[in-house]
């Protein structure tokens, strides 16, 4: 049985490629900033909450706009929902651009579909307000709930989005134009493609112009001007470095039986026995009823019946230095599943046959 039809293998190419630095790296000190915020949702069709802290800041609302509530009066509505907002705030971001926000219930509405945020303020990690939300929601689910307490839904109607949400209010300080030099930042952390990045803008520029600090960063002199030194970062940006190879790997994720082995993963000298051994239990309940001139009681006794089939294994063996197709074919003739396939994996890990990382998700 071919199982690499339900096995997913990941095969990297042999030959050389070429990547822009752009999307190798990123620009330390050039990131996105998490923004929080918490408001009111208005306008549902009976779906809100009825929750303490709802009513609380209804209650504040009216009174910032004069209306005055009794005490002993508790306003409560289905038709508002206390949310949660979060947005992200892009790098260079000015007041007065928009960005898009997340808006989730967080009391007991069963649906946002139909409703209007209102103006809550976004702060970041230091409690200020960076921008002000508001808007109507976008939903893309919806539920529908039947008197008999049955319930249909579909996604998730709770959550909501609003393109272009919030109003910037105000700018995160950026160190990008300060000191002599940028970093650049690997996204995925090699020591020789950090010298290869480093080594592709010296070629360009001159010596000394970059230096790879360590298997992240590269350090690049640049013009203190603004104007320059966005000009300069333009064409490095775009310069194409050949990356290093990726390390040895053979991940499984255990939940769905997708396992991806990597192009370098190479095998030492073994011999590997395979076998199936199936256990079908099965339980049946008997009565055992006394006949009519007898006395006794009615008595009902479980039967269980136990088959084992056990198949013959086959075994294979690995010859020094064995590269990925060997393990893809010797796999295929063995016919193993995909759960079988992932112990013969973590058996050559223990014997240390399998030269690569073995990653379980």
């Amino acid at each position: 049985m071919k199982i690499l039809l339900t096995l997913a293998l990941l095969i990297s190419c042999t030959f050389a490629h070429a990547d822009r630095i752009k999307d190798l790296t990123s620009v330390a000190g050039v990131r996105s900033n998490q923004l929080v915020g918490y408001g009111l949702v208005v306008g549902l069709e009976g779906t809100g909450d009825k929750t303490a802290f709802t009513s609380q800041t209804f209650r504040n609302m009216l009174n910032n706009f004069g209306v005055v509530i009794p005490p002993d009066v508790n306003p409560q509505s289905k038709n508002i929902a206390a949310v949660a907002i979060h947005a992200e705030l892009p790098p260079f971001a000015k007041p007065g651009q928009a960005i898009d926000i997340t808006v989730s219930a967080i009391g007991d509405a069963t649906s946002l579909r139909g409703g209007s945020l209102l103006m809550a303020p976004l702060k970041g990690a230091d409690g200020q307000v960076y921008a002000l939300a508001q808007g109507n929601l976008v939903v893309s689910g919806f539920g529908i709930n039947g008197s008999d307490g049955s319930r249909l839904s579909l996604n998730v109607p709770s959550v909501g989005r609003i393109p272009n949400g919030a109003m910037v209010e105000r700018t995160v300080p950026s160190a990008f134009t300060q000191g002599d030099s940028l970093v650049l930042n690997l996204n995925k952390p090699d020591f020789t493609t950090a010298r290869r990045v480093a080594e592709q803008i010296n070629s360009l520029l001159g010596p000394q112009v970059a230096l790879a600090m360590d298997a992240t960063s590269i350090q690049v002199r640049a013009p203190r001007s603004a104007d320059q030194r966005v000009s300069f970062l333009s064409v490095l940006e775009n310069l194409e470095v050949e990356p290093a190879q990726e390390v040895a790997k053979v991940i499984i994720n255990s939940r769905t039986g997708t396992i991806v082995v990597g192009q370098n993963v190479r095998i030492s000298p073994v011999a590997i026995t395979h076998g199936g051994l199936t256990v079908s239990i099965n339980e049946n309940l008997g009565v055992s009823q006394p006949n009519s001139l007898a006395q006794g009681e009615t008595v009902i006794s479980p039967r269980t019946g136990i088959e084992v089939d056990q198949n013959s294994g086959r075994m294979f063996q690995f010859e020094p230095g064995a590269t990925l197709q060997s393990v893809v074919e010797a796999v295929n003739a063995v016919g193993a599943a995909p759960g079988d396939l992932m112990a013969i994996l973590e058996a050559l890990k223990q014997s240390g046959a399998l030269r690569a990382e073995l990653m379980v998700i």
